[in-house]
Formats: structure tokens, sequence, C-alpha cells
């Protein structure tokens, strides 16, 4: 259970793909423009991660060492193809919004290095909960993004959500400010890079505070069999 509880924790925060690894910012700065687009994309990846990291699992006895590369990166191929056939086919609009950015999943090395690090290392259960929590993990950040993005650059939550990914997701719709113009830097690729690194300065000041609480603690209770002597 401890590996499980430490998988979870390393896709969520530790070992975040987009605020700890830095990777696929690509399709991060470039979809985010919205909520939506961030969540549409992080549940397309998320497929791919989960997938990806069955199929690997499953065959990581039966590859070669000297071929595994192009193996992953054929078996992710396939997988993201299907993925994106299969969002032409009921999600049309959010396809045509992500255009080019769904194929180009396959060549998002987070995917490519989890499948090397993790998914050829380990048995079928663990790579699927590695692939599950690195997906949540990054979809969770496609959202942040997306969200702190479209609310400071429209002032708007989720729009066009149930167009993008259907009735289910009207719900989700939500105009916050009133009246507000907008500030169309934000929702601009340049935006992107701005919200981006404001989300990874708070969370450095989030660890920061927690390592100094946690050492607070430790010398509290290494003070306290000297206060009892």
């Amino acid at each position: 259970m401890s590996d499980y509880k430490r998988i979870t924790k390393d896709g969520l925060w530790d070992n975040n793909i987009v605020f700890v690894q830095a990777l696929a910012l690509c399709p991060l700065l470039a979809v985010t423009g919205t909520a939506s687009n961030g969540l549409g994309m992080g549940l397309a990846s998320t497929v791919v991660f989960i997938l990806t990291g069955l199929s690997v699992s499953v065959l990581r006895n039966i590859i070669t060492p000297q071929v595994r590369i192009p193996i992953f990166v054929l078996i992710i191929a396939m997988l993201v193809t299907l993925v994106d056939m299969s969002m032409n086919a009921w999600v049309h609009d959010l396809h045509k919004v992500l255009g080019l950015f769904i194929p180009l999943i396959v060549t998002n090395c987070a995917i490519l290095g989890r499948a090397e690090a993790f998914a050829s290392r380990n048995p079928v259960m663990p790579s699927l909960v590695d692939g599950i929590m690195m997906g949540l993990g990054f979809t969770l950040a496609l959202v942040i993004l997306g969200a702190s993005r479209e609310i400071i650059g429209s002032g708007t939550l989720f729009a066009n959500a149930g167009l993008l990914l259907g009735d289910w997701a009207r719900s989700l719709e939500l105009h916050l400010i009133p009246d507000y113009k907008g500030f169309l830097l934000i929702i601009l690729p340049p935006g992107g890079f701005i919200v981006l690194s404001f989300l990874l300065a708070g969370k450095r000041v989030m660890e920061r505070s927690r390592n100094d609480r946690e050492k607070s603690a430790d010398i509290i209770l290494d003070a306290e069999p000297g206060k009892a002597g």
C-alpha cells in the first residue's frame, strides 16, 4: 500500500509532469486558453498514459532491450491514433479545437519517459496506478493553468464546456466577472508563460512552507525529552 501511496503522491505533486519535470510544455501552453480545452487535452493524455503503461508492462518480458525505445514509440503512436479517431467520432467539437495537438501526444516525452522508467520495470497494477496518477497530475496542471488564464483573460470558467465535452459539462460553465472586457495578453501564448511562472513559484512557496513546518515539528519533538528530564 505504501508503494501505491508514493506513486499517487509522485504523480499528483512530488514528481508532477509539469510543475516538477517541466515536460509537455508545448501542449500545456498551446491549448490552455480555457479550462475546458485543458480538461479535454488532459483526459486524452491520461488515456494514453494508462494504456501505454498497461501495454508496456504486459510486454516488458517480451520486448528486447535493444529495440525497446522504437517499440515504445510504436505503442504510443498506435494508442494516440485510436484516441484521435475516437475523439473525432464522439467529441468532434473538442477534436477541432485541439487539432494537431492530439496527434502530437506521440511526441510527449513524459509518456515515453514513464514507459521507460516505470512501466517497463514494474508489474501491471503499479504501472496502471502510475499511468492514472501521472495522467491526472498532468490534467490537473492543464486545468489549473487554463482556469487561471480564462478567469483573468475573459472572466469566465469552463466556457463552452457543453459544446466541447457534451451536455453533461454545461453545469461547469460559469461567468464569474460580469461586464468584464478581458485581458487579452493572458489568453495569448505569452500569457501562458506568465501564469505558469506564478504557478511554479506558488508551488515552491508551498513546499518551502511545508518543509519549514516539518523542521519545526522535528525540533519540538527532539526537545521534548530534554524538557522531560
